[in-house]
């Protein structure tokens, strides 16, 4: 996949931008605060509709404008598409593919793909389970788009559950009507997470391997505390039925609690190394060769699942690593369209064309 230019209008520090990136590596360059992780989160952003650093739509508006713009042309399998994107102050987001305005997210995801190296990253590791969760839901909905319907389903009935076991209303007709609704977005959701793990699975040593410089054992071990070991060979059918009776034998400790204690929410995904849980027993050198490891790991699951090469973005990735890792992982790195962005030239070793970022342009 190659994105053959990208325009932004009142996107961030950017009032107007065009800019054409070479297929191969694209090193942005320039001091703290000049844009480069801006651009790099518009690109994503034409792939994700979200933001890589969380934030909000209303805060990638710049001050002096009513909405932001990105545009960008992107080849993939000889097939050209053009996507717009406007997120104006008030109103809702507007979305076009090839001039056809789309009424889902899960309409867009796929025509862009990206895989983004962030110095967060570090976060699945060392945080709580929901960063890991949330990076196999992102990894689900890169192997299978409409993965994004099943998760926003999952969380939309889980939220009316619980705005119903808030009311201590004791009504058990309607609570297993949200019984059901809650099981069957939920075995979605982990079947979908199944498979994620399982893609990953083949690729985590290996990735490892190719940045540590030592071959080690990484796996992701979930078993989830009410659905026992997750198996992408298991349906979401299956796992409908065990949320089921999950949901029937908690009910009594949800309707104190007034929220919903088992489900797809409440598990806890660990990476294990060598037999032990990285969180809480990996050095910070081996909890940063993992971080990188499941980005790397992600690219190649996805191209070898949809026959693509995901657009990859780094984002002043190499400043947080040793020469050793550093020089490592520019030597893992697929061979696909790369943009990366740094504030000293130096601490990248790979060879590409050099753009200049400052003042809103890039040269």
């Amino acid at each position: 996949m190659r994105l053959e230019w990208v325009t932004l209008g009142g996107f961030r520090s950017y009032p107007e931008l065009k800019w054409a990136p070479e297929a191969g590596v694209n090193l942005l360059v320039g001091s703290n605060g000049a844009g480069k992780s801006n651009l790099l989160e518009a690109i994503g952003y034409l792939g994700s509709l979200k933001s890589f650093r969380g934030a909000p739509d209303d805060a990638l508006i710049a001050f002096d404008a009513e909405s932001a713009v990105i545009r960008g042309e992107v080849c993939s399998l000889d097939v050209t598409s053009l996507v717009e994107i406007e997120v104006p102050r008030r109103g809702p987001r507007r979305t076009f593919v090839n001039k056809q305005r789309l009424g889902r997210t899960a309409d867009l995801l796929g025509h862009v793909r990206v895989v983004t190296f962030l110095p967060e990253d570090l976060d699945i590791i060392k945080r709580g389970p929901d960063q890991r969760r949330g990076f196999l839901d992102d990894v689900a909905v890169q192997l299978a788009p409409t993965a994004h319907l099943d998760q926003s389903e999952f969380d939309r009935a889980l939220r009316q559950r619980n705005a119903f076991l808030k009311q201590r209303v004791e009504d058990e007709l309607t609570l297993s009507v949200w019984d059901e609704r809650l099981a069957v977005a939920g075995g979605k959701v982990m079947s979908r997470r199944s498979l994620a793990a399982a893609e990953l699975a083949s690729e985590l040593t290996a990735a490892y391997a190719a940045i540590a410089g030592t071959p080690s054992d990484l796996e992701i071990v979930y078993r989830s505390g009410w659905g026992g070991e997750l198996d992408d060979k298991t349906g979401a059918g299956d796992f409908t039925d065990r949320l089921i009776r999950a949901l029937r034998e908690a009910r009594r400790a949800d309707r104190e609690r007034g929220l919903t204690t088992v489900g797809p929410h409440r598990d806890e995904p660990t990476f294990v190394l060598e037999g032990h849980d990285l969180r809480h027993h990996g050095s910070q050198g081996e909890q940063r060769t993992t971080a990188l490891s499941l980005r790397l790991a992600t690219h190649h699951a996805v191209t070898r699942r949809v026959g693509v090469a995901p657009i990859l973005l780094l984002d002043d990735v190499f400043s947080e690593l040793d020469p050793h890792r550093a020089a490592a992982l520019a030597g893992s790195l697929p061979e696909c369209q790369t943009v990366i962005s740094t504030a000293d030239r130096g601490d990248v070793p790979i060879d590409g064309r050099v753009w200049q970022v400052a003042d809103g342009a890039v040269a």
